[in-house]
Parts: C-alpha cells; sequence; structure tokens
C-alpha cells in the first residue's frame, strides 16, 4: 500500500476541497488511476483503513469505491488475502489480447472509412511522438495509450469506443509495460506508423490487417515475458 507521500500523483480528498464529485468518488478515482499507473501493481492488497487514512476519508465511501472496483474487474476477493488489485493469469491474459486483436482490428477498419483528414493527422503526430520518447518507456507507454485511444475515436462508433475503454482499463491489469524492452520499442513505433499510413490511403483491409499484427505482436512479447517470470 502506497505511504501518504506517495498520494501527490493523484489528489486526495483532503486536498481536493469542494467538489462535485462524491466522497465515494475520489476513493473511487484515486484507487483507479493508481492501479492505471501502476502505482499499485497487480496483486497488491488493498485495506479499506489505510486507503481512507491515505485520502482523508470514512472507510464508508472506500468500501463503496471498492465494491465498485471489483464489479469491474479490477480488484477481486481472494480467500486468505482480503481484497487484492486483480492478477492475470496466461489464460486470462490470451482472451484480452484476443478481444484486443479483433475490436482494435474492427475501429481499424472503421477508421479507414470514417476518421477525418484532421483525426488522421492527429493520429500521425502522436505516432511521430515515439521517436522522441527513445529510451523513456513511461512516457512511451503514456503515448502508446494515447495513441490506441485516439485510434478508437477515430472509429465513431460509440459502442465499440465503449468497450474498448472498459478494455483498456484491463490492459492495467499486465502490469510493467513492455515498451521497456528496445526491441519493442522500436518495432511498435514502426507498426504505429504502418498503421497510420494505412488510414491515409483509405484502405479498411490494410488498416485491420496491420493492427491485428501489431496486437498479435504485443501479445507474443507479453506472454514470453510472463513464461520467463515463472
Amino acid at each position: 500500500m502506497p505511504r501518504k507521500k506517495a498520494a501527490p500523483a493523484v489528489p486526495s480528498a483532503k486536498n481536493l476541497g469542494q467538489t462535485s464529485c462524491s466522497r465515494g468518488e475520489q476513493a473511487y478515482q484515486y484507487v483507479r488511476t493508481a492501479i492505471r499507473t501502476g502505482e499499485l501493481a497487480p496483486g497488491t492488497r488493498l485495506r479499506e483503513i489505510e486507503l481512507a487514512e491515505l485520502l482523508g476519508l470514512s472507510r464508508t465511501p472506500v468500501r463503496e469505491a471498492l465494491s465498485r472496483l471489483e464489479s469491474e474487474g479490477l480488484v477481486a476477493n481472494e480467500s486468505g488475502r482480503g481484497l487484492i488489485v486483480t492478477e492475470l493469469d496466461q489464460s486470462m491474459v490470451n482472451e484480452l489480447y484476443v478481444m484486443r486483436e479483433v475490436l482494435e482490428g474492427t475501429a481499424a477498419r472503421l477508421a479507414a472509412r470514417h476518421a477525418s483528414d484532421v483525426e488522421i493527422s492527429a493520429l500521425r503526430e502522436i505516432a511521430d511522438r515515439d521517436a522522441q520518447l527513445v529510451g523513456q518507456h513511461e512516457q512511451l507507454a503514456i503515448n502508446n495509450r494515447f495513441f490506441h485511444e485516439t485510434l478508437y475515436r477515430c472509429a465513431h462508433n460509440r459502442y465499440l469506443l465503449k468497450t474498448l475503454n472498459s478494455l483498456q482499463e484491463s490492459m492495467a491489469l499486465l502490469g510493467p509495460t513492455t515498451l521497456a524492452i528496445p526491441e519493442r520499442a522500436d518495432v511498435s513505433s514502426r507498426e504505429h506508423q504502418e498503421m497510420v499510413a494505412a488510414l491515409e490511403q483509405r484502405d479498411p483491409d490494410l488498416a485491420e490487417r496491420i493492427t491485428r499484427e501489431h496486437i498479435r505482436a504485443a501479445y507474443k512479447v507479453r506472454l514470453t515475458r510472463m513464461l520467463r517470470a515463472l
């Protein structure tokens, strides 16, 4: 559990002052963000009393927040351990990437048809930013997430966007980014460029194929890392 000095990355309830969101929402946003950034890693035990003290809240809103996160799959209640940040096993990771391949491939296909020139230009700028972040794997991971989230919006399908955003939440449970591996960072950057080029060509088939290959390549690297850790 992070100590109080780690809290500034996500404002505590004490520092938020009077806001329109409820205390339960404040607790929810804190824990959710801490999971997404890796401050709360998979397997981390979540204790109500410690979170309540950290955020300057009573235990009731913290309990509500953890219950909500559990319903979303980001938190799990394990026998003998209590509430923890969900850990994904190999089967779950495989299922996650299968869905990513299908949904992101579809998003790329739709984006090739429906994205405006301005949107594709913005995606190109994000892809070009990869080259400026060589060796900065945390910043690369943020830029990578921004690239994919922008691609989702370029599809112009609200239901697909909602599903993919939910899937992105689960991606936070995978642990450290594979972009810390220099070879993967280089390949990923190149693949982003190819994805954007397919959109610029307005080629739905090519855009979907390249995007699917991009997700499959990411999965192979992730799986290799998991197997080496066993």
